[in-house]
This record gives structure tokens, C-alpha cells and sequence, in this order.
């Protein structure tokens, strides 16, 4: 694997920067009472380069990874011998859901998403905005039509998971709960 460049490296800096001020100031202020001008005084840049790496004010609190939908699509299609396509996407969703669960200001950023309906949206938004890609990989696998309603649904109840989980206590049981019943159906 090759090594980001210098140019690529304060670009990662530069928008980790600004993230990490965002939440800051969202935590302490409260998500209404901070503006993007503050946001970018606070990284020590202009408004116009925080639009460069972000959209807007929502998108300062979700790190939203770029390799989101290909990485979904590879634990359907790259999935080891044998592995069903609700195993697979298991794996993926504890491989990557509930590391964000663990980390220390995840309580923090819980309620301050749970407390603000923007965040909340922008939040549920994030993971089902793949709705449509990920199906279509299931359906693929499973030989179907691309627009079968079972791989749709697969798809979406996965894809809302994050959303589900967000704030329990415990969320890698509620995972395995969500993957359980979406295996073996209702009991």
C-alpha cells in the first residue's frame, strides 16, 4: 500500500481538525448554538475551506467514511467460502458499528445526536443512502432480479441497524439480535 503524499496527509489533518472542533464545540454549546464560522475559527481555517471537506454542519459530527457502500458490497461479494450473505454482513456490521459503540465519547455524542432531529436524520440517512447498492450486490449473489424486494429489504433492515442500536446499552447484543432474527426469522 502506498503512502499518502504530504499533500494528502495535511488534507486528512486539516479535516480531522475541524471534525474533532466541531464536536468540541457541539458537545459544550450544544449543536443549534454553534455556527460554521465558529467551527472554522476554531481549526484555525476559513469557511470556504471547511466546505471543501464537508457539506455541512451535519456532516461535521459523522465521520463518513468514503469507502462506506464498496466495503458493504465487498462483505457480500469477497465473503469466505461458505459464509452466507447475512453472516457476512454480520461480521461486517460488528467489524465496524461497534468500535464507534466503544469509544469514550460515544455517550456524549449519543445524546447530543439523540437531542438534536437533524442529527438524528442526518445520521439515519448516512447508512441508508446504500440501500440501493447493497441491494442490488445481494441480489446479484443471489441470482434475482435487482429491484426483488426481499434483497431490498435485507438491505434496509441492515443498513438501519446503527440507527436501531444507537444509545443501548449493550449494542453488540442488540446486533446479534437484529442479525439473529434477520437469519431465522421471527420466533
Amino acid at each position: 500500500m502506498e503512502t499518502p503524499g504530504r499533500r494528502e496527509r495535511k488534507k486528512a489533518a486539516t479535516r480531522q481538525a475541524l471534525a474533532d472542533a466541531a464536536l468540541k464545540l457541539f458537545l459544550e454549546r450544544g449543536y443549534d448554538q454553534v455556527s460554521i464560522r465558529d467551527i472554522a475559527e476554531a481549526a484555525d481555517v476559513s469557511t470556504t475551506t471547511l466546505f471543501k471537506h464537508f457539506s455541512g454542519k451535519e456532516a461535521l459530527v459523522f465521520d463518513e467514511a468514503q469507502d462506506r457502500e464498496a466495503n458493504l458490497i465487498a462483505a457480500v461479494r469477497q465473503r469466505r467460502a461458505g459464509q452466507t450473505v447475512v453472516e457476512a454482513l454480520r461480521e461486517y456490521v460488528l467489524a465496524t458499528w461497534l468500535p464507534i459503540t466503544e469509544h469514550p465519547q460515544y455517550p456524549e455524542f449519543t445524546a447530543l445526536v439523540s437531542g438534536t432531529p437533524a442529527l438524528q436524520e442526518y445520521g439515519e440517512r448516512l447508512w441508508t443512502r446504500h440501500a440501493a447498492a447493497l441491494s442490488a450486490a445481494i441480489a446479484e449473489d443471489a441470482g434475482v432480479d435487482a429491484d426483488d424486494i426481499a434483497c431490498r429489504a435485507l438491505a434496509r433492515f441492515v443498513l438501519d441497524i446503527p440507527a436501531l442500536t444507537r444509545g443501548r446499552p449493550d449494542p453488540r447484543t442488540d446486533v446479534e439480535k437484529i442479525f439473529d432474527l434477520l437469519e431465522r426469522g421471527w420466533r
